[in-house]
């Protein structure tokens, strides 16, 4: 009475196999754009706008060449140091290149906001002090 042993090796799960999500019946709302994303899109525009390279507003801006590629394509969060020196060096100030990041997200964000993302209204109650 020998039972043949199978060479095979059994598998026995521990947890039962993950559920699949059910496909979205629409598609998801698109994210919001990244501030680095903008704010590199920005300086990439206004210098190519200057028809200026990278290594020219580098150099003014005296910010490594690879440091200020990766701003540009939204790869690292630059300092406000960094920002204003490269403002600076294409004769923009510290507020014109945000007031443009500025603009270009409320472009592309307008008709996007719900209704939680409305202005908050001032309170008109009555306010009593000792």
């Amino acid at each position: 009475m020998s039972n043949p042993v199978s060479e095979e090796a059994r598998v026995v799960p521990l947890r039962p196999a993950p559920a699949r999500p059910a496909a979205p019946e629409t598609e998801p709302a698109p994210r919001e754009p990244l501030w680095r994303d903008l704010v590199g899109e920005v300086l990439r525009t206004e210098r190519q706008a200057q028809d200026r390279t990278l290594k020219d507003v580098a150099d003014a801006a005296r910010i490594s060449l690879p440091y200020l590629s990766e701003v540009e394509r939204g790869r690292k969060e630059a300092s406000s140091e960094v920002l204003a020196a490269a403002a600076h060096a294409l004769g923009l100030g510290l507020g014109d290149l945000l007031s443009r990041v500025h603009g270009e997200l409320t472009r592309r964000t307008a008709g996007r906001r719900s209704p939680a993302a409305a202005p908050h209204r001032s309170y008109r109650g009555l306010c009593l002090a000792a």
